[in-house]
């Protein structure tokens, strides 16, 4: 694969197809645990790791199992990845892991991971599969972050709160206070606040396709070489 395709799966997975932003995928967890950046991060991370392993799994077995019976294996390779991803962060993250609750074990219901499964890393080789899970799951963290960040500054006025959860004791420090005296404000936490959170992200993302379509033609300027005419003889 030349590099013209890496960067085209890269691109694709960060932002033209953006499994949150663009298919809408995935949107129970999305809404359900990014009332701050920590717990964004951490769901998000999970998810991607989820659909790198489940990606290249997928792609490795994809010549060994029939048609017939592909998506139950798809579902049993990735309930695997997650129940193994769940006892790491209850070993190693155990109070994120205790926030996030049930939304560990819900990645398996993600339907970004059992789409990418079956309409990209069933049908293509290792290397692909593999890249696509990470930058699908950048992608949907990068979603997840931005939507946990704008509802924690605008729900709380802090930035950054509880990294101890992720980063150990020495981040107890890192929450940035955005405003001073900040009395909060309740919806941008509750879930229409996820709501109206994603509606204006992907406002944003519509608004910047639309002007990267616009610029080529404006920018482009064409110069055109006229012969001289022939004097006669």
């Amino acid at each position: 694969m030349n590099l013209s395709q890496y960067r085209k799966i890269a691109f694709d997975g960060l932002w033209k197809n953006n499994q949150a932003l663009v298919a809408l995928l995935g949107l129970c967890p999305l809404l359900a645990v990014s009332n701050s950046v920590i717990n964004s991060l951490g769901l998000g991370l999970a998810t991607t790791v989820a659909l790198i392993f489940s990606n290249t799994i997928v792609s490795l077995i994809r010549g060994h199992v029939t048609s017939e019976i592909r998506l139950p294996v798809f579902v049993l390779v990735i309930a695997a990845n997650v129940t193994v991803i769940e006892l790491l962060m209850n070993a190693f993250f155990h109070d994120l892991h205790k926030i996030l609750g049930i939304f560990i074990p819900l990645i398996v219901t993600n339907c970004a991971i059992i789409g990418r499964a079956e309409a990209f890393a069933s049908k293509n080789p290792v290397d692909w599969a593999f890249l696509d899970g990470l930058f699908m799951g950048l992608g949907f963290t990068f979603a997840l972050v931005a939507l946990g960040a704008l509802r924690e500054v605008i729900g709380l006025g802090t930035l950054l709160a509880r990294a101890d959860l992720m980063f150990g004791d020495f981040a107890r420090d890192w929450t940035i206070r955005v405003f001073d005296d900040y009395g909060g404000f309740l919806l941008a936490i509750l879930p229409p606040g996820a709501f109206i959170g994603l509606g204006l992200i992907i406002a944003v993302k519509n608004v910047v396709d639309a002007r990267r379509v616009k610029m080529p033609a404006a920018e482009e300027v064409t110069v055109q070489i006229i012969p001289s005419p022939h004097r006669a003889e």
